[in-house]
């Protein structure tokens, strides 16, 4: 530790100096704040470059950095497994859904409303659960950096959470979705370029691939891990992270902050190739770091124990910022997406009413505050990442997955049946979680959730009314309901030609609960 303590004073100076940059392009960014649609979603005007980098910074965060780092120390080759998966869920989300972005959707409940004939029930069910999703998510990203910093700087663990909320928070508050937008570019090219020469300065350490695989069990070197994971386990690994990526309200809210469904498609398509080459570079760390300081009793310190007792300070500083970059480019973007289920969704699920439209970047503004206090608090008594994530995604998003699919897909899938899949994915995620046995056979949940939440989903669907909404009528109606917001009022289609504002409902609209 003494390492640590005389470098702790150039760690600090450099992650405050990072914060100095983020909050200045955050106070820069902030003019282009008007309306509640430019603080939430950056007025739906972003290209190819913003949706692409900031997409890839935020799919390049927590869980692919330390927690996938962490697997690898310990499990070789099934690291790969992380990148491996989100690049498929990546490739799904644009082939699936890049085309609800000519929909004009603000949140992901929005859009899972109008599948089932914007019902009311379903969105205000899965804007509760995607909203302490989303705060859950925001809580496991605190988590990350703090680890980074703490060990890094020797600062007390409860005062790293603090510090690393507040530090993105504020840039956050400032600017809103331009800030994240443009803070994840600068964070994404620099955890990019950290991680990679980090990897390779971490092999040449351990003395390259034949010195790793020599001392590293043969299990942990065969493809892909499976060996030490097991078949089913390893399967499910790549398949929760595909899950995750597919039902975050995160990766949703970059498709519909593109300017265009074509720009959405682009960009997806580039960030699932970056991230799939980026697979390899936690295997290569975690073993490397495996070879270099084996027996650690924490995995997910692997990373910055390597710059700490390895390298020299210039590469520690380096690795912060990188890992901060990665943690910090993931946290602002979920705060963000929490905030705007909250306002578009939960207020009105509560109160009935819609926040008003002249007073919305301020209400946002407030309501990012109470979002990033309420992850704090969570964070604070939190203490491992992976397992977290793992079991999140198959307890709360696999059901929230299968009832997109129903509902966008077959006509035949009623609100009854999307929330019958959401309910049977969650009990059959918490039912093998409560079983040892089927823990260690499947490895996490994912597999028999995803099954459990088709079967209940497809069952309640059948044995309930058909919708009798149209889609049209859907999308006027949740216009609407927008339209209060200031958000939408000049709708940016596909083609950026923008739409009027919907007329209002008459007294004959049929209730859509």
């Amino acid at each position: 530790m003494n390492k640590i303590a005389e470098s702790s004073s150039i760690y600090l100076f450099v992650f405050l100096g990072s914060l100095v940059l983020m909050l200045a392009l955050g106070i820069w960014v902030a003019r282009r704040n008007r309306t509640g649609e430019d603080f939430l979603l950056a007025g739906r005007r972003l290209t190819i470059p913003f949706v692409t980098g900031s997409a890839l910074a935020t799919l390049v965060g927590t869980g692919s950095s330390l927690g996938a780092v962490s697997l690898s120390y310990t499990n070789g080759w099934a690291g790969a497994l992380y990148g491996l998966g989100g690049a498929v869920g990546i490739f799904l989300l644009l082939w699936l859904f890049a085309d609800v972005r000519e929909h004009g959707f603000m949140t992901f409940p929005e859009e899972m409303s109008y599948y089932y004939g914007a019902n009311r029930i379903i969105k205000g069910a899965v804007a509760v659960v995607l909203f302490l999703a989303t705060v859950g998510w925001l809580g496991a990203h605190i988590l990350g950096g703090a680890l980074y910093l703490s060990f890094l700087t020797d600062m007390d663990m409860t005062l790293a959470k603090i510090v690393v909320a507040v530090g993105f928070g504020l840039y956050t508050v400032i600017g809103g979705y331009w800030a994240v937008v443009v803070t994840d570019m600068v964070q994404g090219t620099i955890l990019f370029l950290g991680f990679s020469v980090i990897a390779v300065l971490a092999l040449v350490k351990a003395g390259g691939f034949d010195a790793v695989n020599e001392k590293a069990p043969a299990e942990a070197t065969s493809f892909l891990g499976v060996e030490t994971l097991g078949t089913v386990p390893a399967i499910s690994m790549a398949l929760v992270i595909a899950v995750g990526v597919l039902a975050t309200p995160s990766h949703r809210q970059r498709i519909y902050s593109a300017n265009s469904t074509r720009t959405a498609r682009r960009s997806f398509a580039l960030v699932g190739v970056l991230f799939a080459a980026f697979a390899i570079t936690p295997p290569i760390v975690g073993l490397s770091a495996q070879t270099l300081r084996p027996g650690m009793d924490n995995p997910d310190l692997a990373f910055p124990a390597l710059a700490t007792e390895v390298f020299p300070v210039w590469v520690g500083a380096l690795l912060l910022v990188s890992g901060l970059s990665a943690t910090m480019s993931s946290g602002d973007s979920e705060a963000l997406t929490g905030v705007t289920i909250f306002l578009r969704d939960v207020i009105k699920l509560v109160t009935g009413k819609m926040p008003k439209a002249d007073n919305m970047v301020v209400y946002s503004r407030i309501a990012l505050v109470a979002v990033l206090l309420f992850a704090l608090g969570g964070a604070l008594l939190a203490e491992t990442i992976i397992e977290y994530i793992t079991t999140m995604i198959a307890t709360v998003l696999t059901g929230l997955l299968i009832a997109a699919l129903l509902g966008k897909f077959w006509n035949r899938a009623t609100w009854q049946g999307g929330l019958g899949a959401i309910v049977g994915g969650a009990a059959a995620a918490t039912a093998v979680n409560l079983s040892d046995s089927l823990t260690e056979y499947w490895g996490n949940p994912v597999i028999p959730s995803l099954a459990v939440a088709l079967l209940v989903g497809v069952l309640v669907s059948l044995v309930t009314p058909r919708r009798t909404i149209s889609d049209a009528e859907a999308l006027r109606l949740l216009a609407v309901e927008r339209a209060e917001l200031d958000v939408g009022t000049q709708l940016r289609t596909g083609d950026s030609t923008p739409q009027p504002a919907p007329t209002a409902p008459d007294e004959t609209t049929p209730d859509r609960s």
